[in-house]
């Protein structure tokens, strides 16, 4: 249960929609920042895992692994999923946690760790300049 979500439900639904296109934003550049960090650390020997990692608003391809959803009715619209993996890159997994036969080589989840509070930072900031401006 989070506190204070009646609180900021009642907030957000106050903002203007040029408010929230600045949110959207700011959520679109974190979400740039982390994918083409992950990139340069994924592994190359063919470019497919590399070439598999992106983000998507709403619900990521099918197969991939993710770092996690927020949902919400009011704000739905308002998710981004980064992603890895699935179709050719079905492997990429393997080479994030390892295998029996071979070491983890993680690229994903360790960017997103050392990413996430700078990310938070970021669309909070953007959510206290919207609404200040609002």
């Amino acid at each position: 249960m989070v506190q204070g979500l009646d609180k900021l439900n009642r907030r957000w639904k106050a903002i203007p929609k040029n408010a929230r296109i600045n949110v959207r934003y700011a959520m679109e550049e974190a979400a740039n920042d982390i994918v083409e960090e992950m990139w340069s650390r994924a592994p190359y020997r063919t470019g497919e895992v590399a070439e598999s990692i992106g983000w998507t608003w709403g619900d990521a391809p099918a197969g991939t692994m993710t770092i996690g959803k927020v949902r919400g009715r009011e704000y739905g619209t308002m998710r981004i999923t980064i992603y890895a993996g699935g179709g050719n890159a079905f492997y990429a997994k393997f080479h994030e946690f390892g295998t029996v036969n071979m070491p983890a080589h993680p690229f994903f989840f360790p960017v997103w760790r050392a990413r996430s509070k700078r990310v938070k930072g970021r669309v909070s900031r953007a959510i206290s300049q919207a609404i200040k401006k609002g």
